[in-house]
């Protein structure tokens, strides 16, 4: 293997630095609030926004059972690590002097509870996101980025309104699995990672999937990659800390571009 080739496959690289480790509580924290409002952001200049909707947490490094989120009804644009609200496991703002969004309690607490090995969740309502959700289906892997999400996400085959109680996010995070992602029915997409920056990577290549099969489709019948290379393609796309490490120059360029997210 090459050098330049060496680079194209983070996930098992070894000349590549890994995911930042942290000597305190403090500090993790501290990292994980200024990307979480980086992602906000990011969020913003891709079009996930739609009024109040939407939402990404990450859970807290020291306190059991309570995560970051963002404060309901603020755009993802103006959004900074000081505007973040903490919430505990039964949906009370303990740090911050904003409302917590219902239904992002709703839906993160339970998938945070399924999923220990999970940092951080995002959901929005993009436009394609939404768009395939609608047709009840899971992806295809048509493209080599489609395959990041190949037998790795699941679907929420239901619809019963808005997400107000945490029975349906039970449901919700059954549904997810042991999977990077999963489809909302009629209602659109929500990723999950052991970084903010991984859950927000995924949900910006699952938007990106769910438009590359709507054009396909739109266009013509897409030829799937066969079972044995989707699952190559898998490893190569999405294996090891390849989530956080595609986050990153969509990190630097965010927090350099808008270092008032830092406040």
């Amino acid at each position: 293997m090459t050098e330049a080739t060496k680079t194209e496959a983070p996930g098992r690289c070894r000349n590549l630095a890994p995911p930042p480790t942290f000597a305190t509580a403090e500090e993790e924290r501290s990292d994980r609030k200024v990307r979480l409002a980086g992602a906000f952001r990011l969020f913003a200049r891709f079009g996930f926004d739609e009024g109040v909707a939407g939402h990404i947490t990450v859970r807290d490094p020291e306190r059991a059972g309570c995560f970051w989120v963002n404060p309901f009804g603020v755009h993802f644009s103006q959004i900074r690590a000081s505007d973040l609200i903490l919430v505990d496991d039964r949906g009370e703002v303990i740090e911050g002097d904003a409302h917590v969004n219902t239904a992002a309690f709703a839906i993160h607490s339970r998938v945070h509870a399924a999923r220990p090995d999970v940092v951080a969740a995002a959901h929005a309502h993009s436009i394609h996101g939404k768009a395939w959700s609608s047709l009840g289906r899971l992806l295809d892997p048509i493209t080599q980025d489609a395959c990041a999400f190949y037998e790795d996400h699941g679907l929420f085959d239901d619809f019963t309104g808005v997400v107000y109680e945490t029975a349906e996010g039970d449901r919700i995070a059954q549904a997810l699995g042991k999977g990077k992602a999963v489809i909302l029915r009629n209602h659109g997409l929500l990723t999950v990672g052991g970084s903010v920056d991984a859950a927000a990577w995924w949900f910006i290549a699952m938007e990106r999937s769910c438009q590359a099969q709507l054009l396909a489709e739109a266009a013509g019948k897409p030829i799937p990659i066969s079972r044995e290379n989707a699952l190559v393609a898998r490893n190569q796309v999405a294996g090891g800390f390849n989530g956080w490490f595609q986050f990153q120059p969509m990190w630097n360029m965010i927090s350099r571009e808008e270092p008032d997210l830092f406040d």
